[in-house]
């Protein structure tokens, strides 16, 4: 399975957009978030040759507007195209798929929506004392097991272990994406790396809201099995 990093706030390449929020292509036919503006995520598919039309899905994380913001402008190109959300998305945001031209497909529980490639539903956490809903990835190659992150709002812990409630017998080959570690202090966040390592997770691709500290910790760590996430890049999993 191949992933390709469409959005995210690094890049080696002077001709592509970064910014805040992610945005994953797997098999390149089902998007993973579309970062904070439509402009730079259209303006990364044509510089990386990507075909809109072969895009079949569009996988929302949640819906803070650095990894929706892309949607809008994705949307007046390929109308038609199903919106994965969570149940738990507001009702405006739910409209506004609709009224521009997108089908929004409610999630709530863990499914396999595309051979190999699954939602792990709705997980609940909090965001500045609020509730939220957040889903993620997992991708099923020829390593094992791989998860994508939006921001890991419900804790990336959660997250991982969520899935390896459905998955007991999958070993964990990589986990990808935004562990919302930014806020969090040096023991806190040397306490998760550990145990990442303890849930022996083969490969590591922190960025995003991970924050600088938390991506400098899982290098250090994880040595040659750290994942530089950076706009342009091709993942094998």
């Amino acid at each position: 399975m191949e992933i390709k990093v469409i959005f995210d706030k690094d890049t080696d390449e002077k001709f592509l957009q970064t910014g805040w929020g992610v945005s994953f292509l797997i098999e390149e036919k089902i998007l993973f978030d579309t970062g904070e503006k439509g402009e730079w995520l259209i303006n990364n598919f044509k510089k990386l040759k990507v075909d809109i039309n072969k895009i079949e899905k569009v996988v929302i994380s949640h819906e803070h507007w650095d990894h929706t913001g892309g949607l809008w402008d994705l949307l007046k190109i390929k109308k038609g195209i199903e919106v994965y959300g969570c149940k738990g998305f507001s009702e405006k945001f739910k409209e506004n798929v609709k009224k521009e031209g997108g089908n929004f497909i409610e999630i709530e529980k863990l499914i396999e929506f595309e051979e190999k490639i699954f939602t792990t539903g709705e997980i609940e956490g909090y965001y500045k004392g609020k509730k939220i809903v957040e889903q993620s990835l997992i991708v099923k190659g020829k390593n094992g097991i791989s998860v994508l992150t939006g921001c890991a709002h419900p804790g990336i812990l959660k997250i991982i272990d969520y899935i390896r409630d459905f998955f007991p017998d999958e070993s964990i080959y990589a986990v990808i994406g935004g562990f919302h570690l930014i806020e969090e202090e040096k023991r806190i966040v040397e306490i998760i790396v550990e145990e990442f390592k303890k849930r022996n997770i083969k490969k590591v691709g922190p960025t995003h809201c991970t924050g600088v500290l938390g991506i400098e910790l899982f290098r250090e760590r994880f040595k040659e099995n750290f994942l530089e996430i950076k706009v342009g890049q091709k993942i094998e999993v």
